[in-house]
């Protein structure tokens, strides 16, 4: 988001031309009013990255326009950022601006916040990093009371962690969360807690079992097992599957299997079409599972054919898609087997095009 496209007096104008464009592509397959999820105003992003830029002996943060690609937008100031990433930013610029070691080739900076007021600061250099960059580095880190990693061409410096910590509190019960660098998380936290919270009134099963397909770091994964006997969760990025992990034991929950298979795996090895190694240590033998509901969470290209079958096989679905065209698509083919119970718009990004949803699907009988 650039910073001209800042314009909150135009916020609620903006979303309801979002609403309208997705009641209208989703128009074949729903006639319900959607519940619509609005943004705080002002500094709701939890994450952001900015080019840098030099110019003599100046020094700022840089975005680009997509249709003028080559010309830097310089940023002083970051109304979208949460309030400790914009407390940061000009802090950092004005530690780095007269250090030659920081300031000399350095190409990007990308911040990670989060609610508790945590930061990890990466530093991304066409330079080798030297010990005395550590060593700087350090003592900055220290000033700015944050994380600092440093990262250039095959190599990365971690000063002390590569994580922060989240909390966030869903239907009224604290969850703990540790987000890494490099690793996908929701970029609005108030927009996150609503969406967690709206699939949450329709997933609901105390006596059978959900599985979830793209799972991530266990955002909906921790608050939904409460309400499910057992949950099998499967994501294939590693680092993913590893924080998941993390998350799972510090909030103590034991209800959770994670299984590193892609979607389409998933779907093999529920239908006994595959066997993978990496089952043989769920607690649980798959064919001991019941599945009540699924949620699914996909890229922007949305579900693939083994996902979709396996999603009409099962009661209840829960659609988040952060691309409203092939969500449309794959309704097309959900809507053969299953009706359309509710629908939200989640207004992640403000002041923007992008637009995410969520659907909550029934099978007929």
């Amino acid at each position: 988001m650039l910073p001209d496209d800042f314009q909150p007096e135009r916020y609620q104008s903006l979303l309801d031309e979002k609403t309208r464009k997705c009641a209208e592509l989703f128009a074949p397959y729903t006639h319900l009013l959607p519940t619509v999820l609005s943004s705080p105003l002002e500094a709701f992003r939890m994450r952001a990255e900015f080019r840098i830029w030099h110019e003599g002996h100046d020094l700022f943060y840089a975005m680009f326009d997509k249709d003028n690609p080559k010309q830097p937008l310089r940023v002083d100031s970051y109304p979208f950022g949460s309030t400790t990433l914009q407390k940061l930013m000009p802090a950092l610029r004005s530690a780095i601006i007269h250090d030659p070691v920081l300031r000399e080739r350095l190409f990007q900076v990308e911040f990670l916040t989060s609610t508790t007021e945590e930061a990890l600061i990466t530093l991304i250099y066409h330079k080798a990093l030297s010990d005395e960059w550590e060593t700087k580095a350090r003592y900055l880190a220290e000033a700015l009371g944050c994380h600092i990693i440093g990262r250039s061409r095959k190599q990365k410096v971690m000063l002390d962690q590569s994580s922060i910590g989240e909390r966030l509190n869903i239907n009224g019960q604290d969850y703990q969360y540790r987000y890494y660098e490099q690793g996908f998380t929701q970029p609005n936290a108030a927009i996150n807690i609503k969406m967690i919270e709206w699939v949450s009134q329709y997933l609901k099963d105390s006596s059978r079992d959900l599985i979830e397909l793209y799972c991530g770091l266990g955002n909906f994964t921790l608050p939904l097992s409460r309400q499910f006997r057992r949950v099998l969760a499967t994501e294939i990025a590693k680092s993913s599957v590893n924080a998941a992990h993390e998350n799972i034991a510090l909030n103590r929950i034991e209800n959770i299997a994670i299984a590193r298979l892609n979607a389409a795996e998933t779907a093999q090895a529920l239908r006994g079409e595959r066997v993978f190694k990496r089952l043989a240590t769920l607690p649980h033998a798959l064919g001991d599972y019941d599945f009540r509901a699924i949620l699914v969470d996909p890229p922007r290209a949305g579900l693939d054919e083994d996902s979709l079958h396996l999603a009409r096989t099962i009661d209840t679905i829960a659609y988040i898609s952060c691309n409203p065209e092939t969500l449309a698509r794959d309704l097309e083919q959900l809507t053969l087997t299953h009706s359309v119970d509710a629908w939200a718009v989640f207004d992640q990004f403000p002041y923007t095009q992008h637009t995410e949803c969520g659907f909550i699907l029934s099978k007929r009988p």
